[in-house]
């Protein structure tokens, strides 16, 4: 019995140690250094407000999301957020989430994305589960659409109705963040000075709503591609605008061929950044 007890422990040690020699991601923090998940965790738990950045195509990423909202549930009342639901879609959210539309209705009354039931139902039904709001965050995509072709003045002819699901006119705006130069220089040229006013209606839009719905005592997790929020900008920047007294936390996605050690680009993109393998399989 003792020789078999001392094979299963050696056993159970050479598969965790094959484990961690071939990761699927590793937790760093802004500095490069690396974090354990439960410290991420007892961290997040402070915050007000956590803006979690995701790949949109992402496993690991997907998978995190829920695991975190899951843990942080048990020290939290969470309210949930995310860029992948319009706030025009907000009733037909509600409604789903307190039991008056099947999922079948939700996905006939709202645009839901093509992934949505593998990658975001998850974290909606938990929302479902604990009773807690899920707040649909996004600007309508024909108004930032109408952004990118006629720049922000295309806002102001909208009906007053329209204006609800937008953050109320006019937008802050400063071209020289981070993420907008970026955009402007992965386009080439192409696209002109509209496409990154495209992109902060979003960014504005989104952080609006999560102030709106932001319940002191709540913590706030909000769902978005990482462009929106790393470096600190984008989201992040209008949030810390209105409301820079409020303890803000943010989580980026990163892929590197070698995830043992944090590339120094991938360095100060968020407070906590998931570095995953980049032969991870896709979802899409």
């Amino acid at each position: 019995m003792k020789k078999y007890l001392v094979f299963m422990l050696l056993l159970t040690n050479s598969v965790i140690a094959f484990a961690q020699q071939k990761p699927a991601y590793i937790l760093y923090n802004a500095e490069g250094k690396k974090v354990s998940y439960n410290k991420m965790i007892k961290q997040l738990a402070k915050k007000d407000i956590v803006l979690f950045g995701e790949f949109h195509n992402n496993a690991i990423s997907h998978w995190l999301e829920l695991a975190v909202a899951k843990d942080l549930s048990e020290k939290r009342n969470l309210t949930f957020g995310a860029e992948m639901f319009e706030a025009d879609n907000q009733q037909a959210l509600n409604d789903y989430l307190a039991g008056k539309l099947s999922a079948k209705g939700l996905d006939s009354s709202a645009r839901l994305w093509s992934n949505y039931k593998t990658d975001y139902a998850p974290i909606v039904n938990f929302a479902k589960e604990k009773n807690a709001p899920f707040i649909a965050t996004n600007i309508p995509r024909r108004h930032a659409s109408l952004v990118s072709k006629k720049g922000f003045e295309a806002l102001d002819t909208l009906p007053a109705l329209e204006k609800k699901w937008i953050a109320p006119l006019p937008f802050d705006y400063d071209a020289q963040l981070p993420g907008y130069v970026k955009m402007i220089e992965m386009m080439g040229g192409h696209g002109g000075p509209n496409m990154p006013k495209a992109q902060a209606s979003k960014d504005a839009t989104m952080a609006y709503f999560i102030l709106q719905n932001f319940k002191p005592g709540n913590l706030f997790i909000h769902y978005n591609g990482s462009f929106h929020s790393e470096n600190y900008d984008g989201i992040n920047w209008y949030l810390k605008r209105k409301q820079p007294d409020l303890k803000y936390a943010t989580i980026t996605t990163v892929s590197q061929k070698n995830i043992k050690e944090l590339l120094a680009e991938n360095k100060g993109k968020a407070d906590y950044i998931i570095c995953v393998d980049e032969d991870m399989t896709n979802t899409y």
